[in-house]
């Protein structure tokens, strides 16, 4: 999702692959400057940059191996954002550490966190997804749920209002996948429709109609062949 500099001394691809070879690692997901990985055992690995805690080894210091982040177990799936990190654990719970400014830890602080803290107000949890500032999780039950920055209604609960605990997007319903992008937010509904809301000044939202956002959430037109 996120490209970074490579610096002069830095191996080869081929290289690191060989070197941080694990046959238990099940699920990865590259967020900007650093990188996570779920094992088989249900701990969670991270290394890069880490400035903001996003590694949750309860530093700030960059890692340049992987270390294993602190206090998870029996995780499922995980989501790298721009600065902050997300875990679903069996438990349907979501868990979260890094940068927090907007709140996007939705734990109900904007300080960062070196180590994952839950997020709160949200059980029956079943997908997570981490934009830059903000975040998003699936429901069970197909309501979606949004946390973190929202200057441009990537929130979906119709404000542009910064919220530090997850709230419910509105009017929407039945939905089976999410994914949280830049600045919008994208659903996919158990009838194959999407949606999606939030900024749209490339037409991102994918309805024929670019605007700046678009705080409801819209249908994008896709045809298919």
């Amino acid at each position: 999702m996120f490209i970074g500099v490579r610096p002069a001394a830095a191996v080869s691809d081929a290289e690191a692959c060989s070197r941080y070879a694990d046959k238990d690692v099940i699920a990865v997901s590259a967020g900007y400057k650093f990188s996570l990985a779920l094992k088989k055992d249900g701990t969670v690995w991270a290394w890069g940059y880490n400035r903001y805690g996003q590694l949750g080894d309860s530093t700030t210091s960059t890692r340049l191996t992987p270390v294993q982040v602190k206090n998870l177990t029996s995780i499922k799936s995980i989501s790298a954002g721009y600065y902050h990190s997300l875990a679903l654990d069996n438990n349907g719970i979501v868990w979260a550490w890094g940068y927090n400014g907007y709140g996007q830890l939705g734990n109900g602080a904007t300080t960062n966190s070196t180590v994952p803290v839950q997020v709160k107000n949200l059980t029956g949890i079943k997908a997570i997804s981490a934009g830059i500032y903000h975040s998003m999780a699936l429901k069970n039950d197909g309501t979606v749920w949004t946390w973190g920055n929202n200057w441009y209604g990537q929130l979906g609960d119709g404000t542009t209002t910064k919220n530090a605990i997850p709230v419910q997007v509105k009017n929407l319903a039945d939905i089976t996948a999410i994914s949280a992008g830049g600045w919008h937010s994208i659903a996919l509904k158990s009838d194959s429709t999407v949606w999606g809301w939030g900024y749209n000044y490339w037409g991102e939202l994918g309805n024929g109609t670019p605007s700046v956002y678009t705080l409801a959430h819209v249908q994008a037109k896709i045809v298919l062949k």
